[in-house]
């Protein structure tokens, strides 16, 4: 007996950021970026991505290259779904991607800044679904009418693939391999995926902190501790924060009742027991940074000496939170302390030290 299945591109519809690179490389060229910034960087999306794939959806789809780059992501996502292999193979031989993996405020953007820099690329001219991590998109596993977050997540990487191709067409080359920077928090969550789809020369760095700091530099970004310090969305980090709970086991009308740091703790955890264990340590190009201003900017300066920049680090700055919450401190340690022996049971050095320094 043989089946046909059919879909169409209304079940598999395009990302807008996906519509917004085409129209930008194809057209208007990409303004300024602000993902690289360390202190000012947004948390929440850029609504006017939204706006613009909209309204140059039909001029782009009329445009034959366009047109060339939408067909070429589905036929990555066919590949996806059907499992070819084959398909991935030319990413493998042709990029290097190194992907800077750690939770948000963790000093991701900082060092995915200095991969580019490094590279020649003016950091303000990388658009964002290049560079940052809010695509593609992934996350735990969820279904409900019209979405699976594997489809999603497939489709985004298909995307993501194909906008590569574009934007780094006549990037140098360095030991016959493209390098192809990218920060990935979403890695995290479906580590196998992002293994196995970008390749055996991908290389992961993992940036680690304290989850006291990270919290204060989430919540100050948001607007400040909530009243009553109870946890509240008001972001992109903060709705993270909220699933991570849910997918825990908090029932969703406890999550916005807790603490701030309760929610965030717990967030902060299952993190980085998902970086751990959903497969992405199947990849032994594995480089572990902990939060610290020389630390950090050693691990910045080795990009330049690797790709033979004449350039040296910016400068990262680091600010001494660990007085202002006490209570906090003493709350997270146990759980920094358990997060470190289950890494340490899996075979993976956990930098407890630097890690309770707590910058």
């Amino acid at each position: 007996m043989g089946v046909s299945l059919t879909f169409t591109d209304e079940q598999f519809t395009l990302a807008p950021l996906f519509m917004d690179f085409l129209y930008r490389h194809f057209v208007a060229g990409f303004g300024e970026q602000r993902w690289h910034d360390q202190l000012s960087e947004g948390l929440t999306q850029d609504e006017n991505v939204q706006r613009t794939a909209v309204e140059q959806a039909e001029n782009m789809m009329r445009d034959p290259r366009a047109q060339k780059a939408v067909l070429r992501s589905y036929e990555l996502l066919s590949a996806f779904l059907t499992g070819d292999p084959e398909q991935l193979k030319p990413f493998h031989y042709r990029y290097n991607f190194l992907c800077v993996v750690g939770a948000p405020r963790h000093g991701g953007s900082y060092l995915t800044k200095q991969l580019f820099r490094a590279l020649g690329f003016e950091a303000g001219r990388v658009p964002n679904a290049i560079a940052h991590d809010g695509f593609p998109d992934a996350t735990p596993f969820d279904f409900d009418k019209g979405y699976s977050a594997y489809t999603r997540m497939m489709h985004n990487m298909a995307e993501y693939l194909c906008m590569v191709e574009l934007f780094f067409a006549n990037s140098r080359a360095f030991d016959s391999m493209i390098p192809v920077p990218k920060k990935a928090t979403k890695a995290a969550y479906q580590g196998g995926f992002f293994d196995r789809v970008l390749g055996p020369n991908a290389e992961y760095i993992i940036t680690l902190r304290h989850p006291v700091p990270a919290a204060i530099s989430t919540y100050e970004k948001s607007g400040g501790l909530p009243d009553g310090g109870r946890f509240a969305v008001r972001g992109n980090i903060e709705s993270w924060v909220k699933r991570d709970n849910i997918c825990a086991g908090v029932p969703e009308n406890r999550v916005e009742q807790m603490g701030y740091f309760e929610a965030y703790l717990n967030y902060w955890e299952h993190y980085h027991y998902n970086l751990l264990l959903t497969g992405l340590r199947v990849n032994p190009k594995w480089q572990v940074v902990a939060y610290g201003k020389e630390r950090i900017e050693s691990m910045a300066a080795g990009f330049y000496r690797r790709f033979g920049s004449t350039l040296g680090p910016d400068d990262f700055k680091v600010f001494d939170q660990r007085a202002r919450h006490p209570d906090w401190m003493r709350q997270a340690e146990p759980v920094v302390r358990r997060v470190s022996d289950v890494w340490r049971q899996a075979g993976v050095d956990f930098p407890f030290d630097a890690i309770m320094e707590a910058w």
